[in-house]
């Protein structure tokens, strides 16, 4: 394992940035975090272009190696430094994580990372189709949690870390998880995991009583 730190360039409030920041510590790999001012566009300045020409966090620094995109993150630090636990290789198995960062790529990006952009960041989609798109997301997560204690299979993978973030702060861009027993014990489940670091709420949303 490398005694180097890892340099991670996030936002506190970015759910991408925050799956990396989450398996980092699940890992218990030495990390620096470096703030990316998303408010004042830092992410697509000349500096930050040089690290990301998509200008967009997170990205990290693993001693020289420089890679972005939050699910080709976690593939490379799951296949470094996970020593087979987060990111299995028999076929079939790694399949089924892979089909869920897919998911994560699509149905949560366009569902509660979307709701929760509308509430925390004011961007312009139409709240009731991105909510309703949210919950068709989470009726079928919420059949698979009732065959798995996690989303590919009985042990915590990659594929759980993706999932998480927005999952857990649906409630933020008004996507309830009240009706998805299953989900919510499987966020408590990888919230119990040695490592596990929170993203930082934000009072909006249902999160704001």
């Amino acid at each position: 394992m490398s005694q180097t730190a890892i340099k991670l360039f996030r936002h506190p409030l970015s759910g991408h940035a925050h799956r990396v920041e989450l398996l980092l510590s699940l890992l218990g790999l030495p990390t620096e975090l470096v703030f990316v001012d998303l408010a004042k566009g830092a992410h697509k300045q000349a500096e930050f272009l040089a690290i990301n020409p998509f200008g967009q966090v997170p990205v990290i620094d693993d001693n020289g190696t420089l890679l972005s995109d939050s699910n080709a993150i976690l593939v490379y630090l799951a296949q470094k430094y996970g020593k087979g636990r987060w990111l299995p290789t028999e076929p079939l198995a790694a399949a089924k994580v892979q089909r869920w960062l897919s998911v994560a790529a699509g149905q949560i990006a366009a569902g509660p990372a979307t709701a929760r952009l509308i509430t925390v960041f004011g961007a312009p989609y139409n709240a009731a189709e991105v909510i309703a798109r949210s919950h068709a997301l989470l009726k079928l997560v919420e059949q698979q949690l009732g065959h798995s204690h996690f989303l590919a299979g009985n042990e915590p993978t990659i594929a759980d870390v993706a999932g998480y973030t927005y999952i857990a702060h649906a409630p933020e861009g008004n996507v309830s998880l009240a009706d998805y027993p299953q989900v919510r014990a499987w966020l408590s489940r990888i919230e119990a995991l040695p490592g596990f670091v929170p993203m930082q709420r934000t009072a909006v949303g249902l999160q704001s009583a």
